[in-house]
């Protein structure tokens, strides 16, 4: 009697380590799905949205290259993962709206940039010296286009710099010897 309640446990288990990386697998779009998605789309934000995946596939393609040691075919992954990036921000820039009062997609946009960079940097440093320029070029490319992204959404502030903090603004009063003439 004690023992069916365990086959039946037993069972669900099997069943359930079977089915639960089909399941996982689902949620993934292919790089086709994602082609054929981004071709038809009319939104723009679904469209660029749809971008911003295909450039994150492209990215694991890019660091599986690089890691199996086949730096030709990363390098041209790169250009595919700075090409597609940089249509979704062309999407987002045509698409009308503007970043500071709609954020969608500019913000999903940014968070995917600032993410990319980190990943190209920890790709370059497991690279050889001599095969880091073109990680480091996207890196910078990715970079250079994250910081338009956030002007674009924070229109009022100082344009960020490649690195380091934002200086301080000094506010003077008239007639004080740091007054600018």
């Amino acid at each position: 009697m004690a023992r069916k309640p365990w086959t039946v446990l037993s069972v669900w288990l099997a069943v359930g380590v079977i089915l639960l990386p089909g399941w996982r697998a689902m949620g993934r779009d292919t790089e086709e799905q994602l082609l054929q998605r981004i071709q038809s789309e009319q939104n723009p934000v679904k469209k660029a949205k749809d971008e911003i995946k295909l450039a994150s596939l492209k990215l694991t393609q890019v660091r599986e290259a690089y890691s199996q040691g086949h730096i030709e075919e990363g390098a041209k992954l790169l250009v595919t993962l700075t090409d597609t990036t940089k249509a979704s921000w062309k999407i987002l820039q045509n698409s009308g709206r503007r970043a500071s009062k709609q954020p969608e997609g500019f913000r999903e946009l940014e968070i995917a940039l600032r993410e990319d960079v980190r990943t190209l940097q920890d790709v370059g440093r497991t690279v050889d010296f001599y095969d880091r320029a073109p990680l480091e070029n996207a890196a910078q490319e990715l970079e250079k286009m994250r910081g338009e992204v956030l002007h674009a959404l924070f229109p009022g502030a100082p344009p960020r710099t490649l690195k380091g903090p934002v200086p301080p603004q000094t506010v003077t009063s008239p007639g004080s010897p740091t007054e600018v003439r």
